[in-house]
């Protein structure tokens, strides 16, 4: 059995995730490789001792540049703020490590092609966790939609909605508040959930061409919790956008912190020729799936309970009727990577899928601020 020594970077909530992928890998998938988790990375020394013991990692550091340059470990987990997504990420490349990196990739476009061009100089394995991909329904959707069920896609259709930052109280900054920092975070809700509802978008339905876009901060100003002083708010709060696909079709995408009642509301529906699907993260086992070719009399909306064996992953977990969850999808990017390495067909979305997410998130920002349509680079 070979086996991969890992060094992940970040104590907090996506640090638990990928630790989790980590730790039931080698439970339910036989894959001639099996991950180590021989290092934890935080700056706060206490917080990485208990995170170590939680999890059951080997070493603990406080101080990533040791981190990579240890002959120990091979890949590199990032799971830290945005912020320093790009400096680990090149230091680590240069360094010949395996990358898997939390999303956004990066700040901005500009950050994420010198990541790019590192990763792809240095030839080292690498993948951004953008996990939904990996949510069995999800990637059924996909399936059924390259075989041609849905015919020419003429509509596209997502949001994420969320409550969390209503309260005008609620401070900006820190370990828990780093995603209300913009100097930290680099968007709001663009790079934050847009992002997510982008890349799905990207991988189901191909490129997007252009778009046009709105945007709203709400509060303006929030006490720091860095300086104690109020500061001004430099992420959006909301985002609205339409965007038009090189396939042709259109599409409306929102986002917002804003929507009461939404904790993590994410949603989509595609509209194509002969049918139609549509997910929600609230019912993530099923997926809603419309056939024009059944008989009139029986045609309408099937749910269609994504849990037996021969549905993507499903064949790994329990039995055809008991569903899994949101952790499940991380292990199952973690074991696409893996597999990846042995076949030589390395799992997506990589730095280079993760930068055309990159650049709508950029176009969406520009187009906000200067609310003309924007064209996506490279397409």
């Amino acid at each position: 059995m070979k086996t991969i020594n890992v060094g992940l970077i970040g104590c907090g909530f996506m640090g638990r995730t990928h630790s989790n992928a980590h730790r039931r890998l080698g439970n339910f998938f036989k894959l001639d490789t099996q991950t180590v988790l021989k290092a934890i990375c935080d700056s706060n020394e206490a917080k990485a001792k208990e995170f170590a013991q939680t999890w059951g990692y080997e070493s603990v550091e406080t101080d990533w540049h040791k981190l990579i340059a240890r002959k120990d470990i091979d890949l590199i987990e990032i799971t830290a703020p945005n912020n320093i997504h790009a400096e680990i990420a090149i230091e680590a490349a240069r360094a010949g490590k395996m990358i898997i990196c939390e999303k956004p990739l990066a700040m901005n476009g500009e950050q994420g092609l010198q990541m790019v061009e590192a990763i792809e100089k240095a030839g080292v394995a690498n993948l951004v966790s953008f996990n939904y991909r990996r949510m069995p329904a999800i990637t059924l959707a996909k399936k059924l939609i390259d075989e041609g069920r849905l015919g020419r896609i003429f509509h596209y259709r997502a949001k994420f909605l969320q409550d969390w930052t209503i309260s005008k109280d609620l401070p900006q900054g820190g370990d828990a508040l780093w995603r209300l920092d913009v100097k930290v975070a680099g968007s709001g809700v663009t790079g934050d959930l847009l992002a997510h509802c982008i890349d799905t978008a990207l991988w189901l339905n191909g490129s997007i061409d252009t778009v046009t876009a709105m945007s709203e901060t709400f509060v303006k100003e929030r006490k720091s919790n860095l300086t104690g002083q109020m500061e001004k708010v430099g992420i959006d709060d909301a985002c609205a956008f339409l965007a038009r696909f090189k396939n042709g079709s259109l599409a409306t995408f929102e986002s917002t912190r804003y929507a009461r009642g939404h904790k993590a509301l994410y949603t989509f529906e595609i509209n194509g020729e002969h049918g139609s699907i549509a997910w929600d993260l609230h019912d993530l086992h099923r997926l809603q799936f419309f056939d024009h070719h059944d008989p009139g009399i029986l045609r309408g909306w099937r749910s269609i309970h994504v849990t037996d064996s021969d549905h993507p992953y499903m064949g790994k977990w329990w039995v055809p009727g008991l569903q899994i969850g949101y952790e499940h999808s991380f292990v199952h990017q973690l074991a696409d990577f893996v597999e990846g390495l042995s076949n030589h067909k390395p799992a997506g979305p990589t730095f280079r899928d993760a930068l055309e997410t990159q650049y709508v998130c950029d176009a969406v920002l520009k187009s906000a601020h200067s609310g003309a349509w924007v064209k996506i680079p490279g397409q």
